[in-house]
């Protein structure tokens, strides 16, 4: 008798709006109990994801499901790099960027239709300091506005805008850095630093259209300081899908790059859309190929 395979669907219930549900009737409808071994479960509290995750590993889990955004996402892949066990995604944030570049609609019943067919990929995945990243990390003004949008109580689109328009209007502290990759080094102070993974931040945004998931590279951007009106003007490239054509934006490939903050020690990044403090004076991004197996259409 072939046996059951043993599926785990952790759900992140304050990702995007905090009314997506995933109901068992929804997931029996889908996996039958003749095929599958499937277990909901809900994060309770931060890290929870990552507790329940170890937990379903040690379970002996064949697929484990984020149902949530890009930072429930990350905080399980993180468990799941290099294993066996493969990522499933019903995408239930706000942005929802890796589960766009992957293609898996963001209907959640035509979610568990791709994971049901059990076909998977293997994807590259960022890791920064010894934090993986799956979509992408920034410093400099994305970072600043992952933390001013961490602060609202609804992670949706309109948030992001304000928390944008936040920073713009408010002056952050410059950083003088050194950025080094096999092909360049540049030494400034940035408006932005963006490396990715993935051809999409979220919100059909991207800062890297031409990037992929699978090509052992990372997409990285830098932008150099700007003043409003050039911060308007590249906003417009943003929204075209441009932002490569940017006189002040160096774009470039590379598998391993250096940070090095020459002005104080520390960094404010963020990654996969969450914010997060660096007390580092050195940042070190590097690419690790096919080391996910994701489940996809």
């Amino acid at each position: 008798m072939k046996p059951l395979t043993a599926i785990y669907f952790i759900v992140n219930p304050i990702s995007g709006t905090g009314k997506n549900m995933l109901t068992p009737e929804m997931v029996s409808s889908v996996f039958p109990s003749s095929e599958f071994k499937a277990e909901i479960t809900q994060t309770l509290h931060p890290n929870h994801a990552t507790e329940l995750t170890n937990k379903h590993i040690a379970n002996g889990a064949d697929i484990i499901v984020a149902c949530g955004g890009d930072g429930t996402i990350n905080e399980i892949a993180n468990c799941l790099v290099g294993s066996n066990v493969k990522l499933g995604i019903v995408p239930m944030g706000s942005g929802n960027g890796l589960a766009s570049t992957l293609k898996i609609p963001k209907s959640i019943s035509e979610a568990l239709k791709v994971i049901k067919i059990l076909h998977s990929t293997k994807i590259d995945v960022g890791e920064i300091n010894k934090h993986y990243f799956f979509s992408n990390t920034g410093i400099g003004f994305d970072a600043n506005v992952i933390k001013n949008y961490s602060k609202t109580n609804k992670r949706e689109l309109i948030s992001y805008l304000k928390a944008s328009l936040i920073t713009f209007f408010k002056d952050s502290p410059s950083l003088y850095l050194k950025i080094t990759s096999e092909s360049q080094t540049l030494s400034l102070k940035p408006f932005m630093v963006f490396v990715s993974n993935t051809n999409e931040m979220g919100y059909d945004i991207s800062l890297t259209p031409k990037a992929s998931i699978q090509d052992g590279m990372l997409d990285a951007i830098v932008v150099e300081t700007l003043n409003k009106l050039e911060v308007i003007c590249f906003a417009f490239l943003l929204l075209i899908r441009k932002p490569h054509i940017f006189k002040k934006a160096h774009y470039f490939l590379a598998q391993n790059i250096e940070i090095e903050n020459l002005s104080s020690g520390g960094f404010l990044i963020q990654i996969d859309g969450e914010s997060k403090e660096i007390h580092s004076n050195t940042i070190n991004i590097t690419i690790k190929k096919r080391a996910l197996n994701v489940m996809v259409p």
